[in-house]
């Protein structure tokens, strides 16, 4: 059974993925969940350890799911892949969520010390790890990338994350899957596979 915590993180997740974290307070947390703020402040002593918390949740989680595909020796790196575009598609379908770490990274400078690194380090680790699947779908022949593969992950991430932000300003869910759909084109050109 999910306890008290775990209600306030989805809760404090859910608003700074669509608000931000400097418009979310306590009050707004304990509004969610239907508790008192001193119940916040028994779990969070304050809101950076309740947004760093948030933040760590979420990079652990994805980072899981990332290794648990990458190392699914029945999944191939196309499968690998079209893995990491579900969450972004899924956002896309939303009217006003993006990815938290994109969220945040917006107000970056704004964030305490704790939030900051833990946004870091989930760029850092989605860039590495697109760049092990590309690196290995390009030595299996099934990748034909135009560029090594830690720059066409990083511009990968950079052309994800920004065409969810661009979607929530617009509204327009096509840019996402052009995007999407053109990742798909720079990895396919010239490989040996017929996809």
């Amino acid at each position: 059974m999910r306890d008290t915590a775990d209600h306030i993180l989805d809760a404090a997740q859910d608003l700074i993925q669509t608000r931000g974290f400097s418009a979310m307070s306590f009050q707004d947390v304990a509004d969610r969940v239907g508790i008192k703020k001193p119940s916040i402040v028994h779990h969070f002593p304050s809101k950076n350890a309740l947004g760093e918390a948030v933040v760590r949740r979420y990079r652990e989680r994805f980072a899981a799911a990332l290794a648990a595909v990458r190392d699914d020796p029945e999944q191939d790196a196309w499968a690998t892949l079209e893995f990491y575009f579900t969450p972004y598609l899924e956002f896309a379908h939303s009217a006003e969520k993006v990815c938290l770490c994109g969220a945040l990274a917006g107000e970056i400078l704004a964030l305490p010390a704790g939030m900051r690194g833990e946004v870091r380090r989930f760029f850092e680790n989605h860039q590495r790890w697109l760049e092990e699947i590309l690196e290995t779908g390009q030595g299996e022949g099934v990748f034909a990338l135009f560029d090594a593969p830690r720059p066409v992950a990083r511009l990968f991430v950079a052309a994800l994350q920004g065409a969810l932000l661009v979607k929530r300003t617009t509204g327009d869910i096509g840019q996402l899957l052009e995007v999407v759909e053109t990742i798909r084109s720079c990895v396919r050109a010239g490989a040996k596979v017929d996809r």
